[in-house]
């Protein structure tokens, strides 16, 4: 018994610092490197992290509550009301009141919001439309609408990035973001003390710093997780979180809806995905992915270069210009499109890198599809797109018919569903991605932290 009792207590010692190494840390500093702006709309790491929304989107999919601890709709989802968490303050100290959000709303969409009118009654935010929004609730949790401070305490505009976030700006100095762990965070204090962004980082150095030790986490571009599989790097990585997608223009030379069509017939979308994407990337001819509606197979992904000639026909088209948002992979992927354009009698050309894509023919774009929700996510990449339509309800047949309108008018044209990814150093501990595939750094903690 004696013997059965000394290996026991052995067996226990030796599993404490096990169990230890289990719980998150709290303290250090998370080194995170990104090629764009951490404040551009909407792939900014900055954002997240030092404003919060009304709602946001939990790792499932679902829309939990935020800044808003509960909402009701009424009135045929015409009129919504939000009711604000209590005791929450901007890093300045200043209240969150609904005023405060009310301001921040009208600002963030510059009149072109899917409200018609937002107001504040005490401790409540009302939104009211002529037309229903039955996802609202999950709109408010996109980037587009996080509430940031507009006016101070005195009246003042504000200095700086003002939120109600996890994160609050410390410093910016050459190139480098610095953010602070906000101590009195309405989530809780995050684990780590500091967050160091690193921004306009090129990708080959962003892999050079962290296999130095430099970085604890950096972007993999969608053309490189492969690379990164075989080079053995740690990836959180999210499948089918952004829409490539060809968007039309619906005047000039594409006026005609039939022309529309016979580009969107021309387009080898295979190519597309698995050469300048490297197979990482799954066609599709729909604006939902399949396991969030079921019916994207209904839709044919097949390039059909007979049924593209015979819908141009005879039709004279002047020169079509391509824009591509992005980098240089987006460049890639429109002079491929270009070339597909080319087989069937269209004249088209890329246009340079960083030349405003408002006045393309045709635009290459990312839309994200963030959440679980058919609906909400179908109504997000419409409304991204300039679309009116609305999805009334999540049923199968209503979703398909509300889609299948939008798509047969081509004014945006499917291609690949596309994963995000990103390598993290040995250091990190507890990170994942979010719905739409961007890295929850505020959960985040540090395995040698003392």
């Amino acid at each position: 018994m004696f013997r059965r009792f000394a290996i026991s207590c052995v067996l226990l010692v030796c599993a404490l610092p096990a169990i230890a190494r289990t719980r998150p840390r709290y303290g250090g500093a998370l080194r995170v490197e990104t090629a764009g702006d951490p404040w551009q709309r909407p792939d900014g790491l900055a954002r997240r992290l030092v404003y919060d929304g009304l709602t946001r989107i939990d790792a499932k999919g679902s829309v939990q509550p935020a800044l808003a601890v509960g909402w009701e709709a009424d009135s045929g989802d015409h009129r919504w009301e939000f009711r604000l968490r209590p005791g929450v303050h901007f890093h300045d100290g200043s209240p969150l009141t609904s005023t405060a959000v009310v301001s921040s709303l009208n600002l963030s969409c510059n009149g072109k919001c899917p409200w018609s009118t937002v107001h504040a009654v005490g401790s409540t935010v009302v939104f009211t439309s002529d037309g229903p929004m039955p996802n609202l609730s999950s709109l408010l949790a996109s980037d587009e609408f996080l509430i940031s401070l507009v006016v101070a305490v005195d009246g003042t505009a504000p200095q700086g990035n003002i939120g109600t976030g996890p994160f609050q700006v410390a410093s910016s100095v050459n190139g480098v973001l610095s953010l602070k762990a906000n101590e009195a965070s309405w989530r809780g204090r995050p684990f780590v003390d500091t967050i160091e962004i690193g921004a306009h980082r090129a990708v080959r150095d962003q892999w050079l710093d962290l296999s130095l030790g430099r970085a604890d986490v950096v972007e993999v571009p969608v053309e490189t997780i492969r690379q990164a599989q075989q080079q053995k790097l740690k990836i959180a990585m999210a499948p089918h979180v952004e829409l490539l997608a060809l968007k039309t223009a619906e005047f000039g030379a594409l006026a005609n809806p039939i022309v529309r069509g016979a580009i969107s017939t021309a387009i080898d979308r295979g190519a597309i995905a698995n050469v300048i994407f490297q197979k990482q990337g799954e066609v599709t001819a729909s604006v939902l992915p399949q396991e969030i509606s079921g019916f994207a197979c209904l839709y044919p992904t097949d390039r059909d270069l007979s049924k593209a000639q015979s819908l141009r026909g005879g039709l004279t088209v002047p020169t079509l210009t391509i824009g591509a948002e992005g980098d240089s992979v987006m460049q890639l992927a429109a002079q491929r499109i270009a070339l597909n354009l080319h087989e069937v009698g269209f004249n088209a050309v890329v246009a340079a890198q960083g030349s405003n894509s408002a006045r393309a023919d045709l635009t290459l774009r990312r839309f994200p599809l963030a959440g679980a929700d058919p609906s909400a996510v179908l109504d997000e990449v419409l409304r991204s797109a300039g679309d009116s339509l609305l999805a009334s309800d999540a049923n199968p047949t209503s979703l398909y018919k509300t889609e299948r309108t939008f798509l047969d008018q081509h004014t945006l044209i499917p291609l690949v569903d596309l994963p995000r990814a990103y390598a993290l150093g040995p250091r990190v501990r507890d990170l994942h991605l979010i719905a739409e595939g961007r890295p929850d750094l505020a959960d985040a903690s540090l395995e040698d932290v003392p």
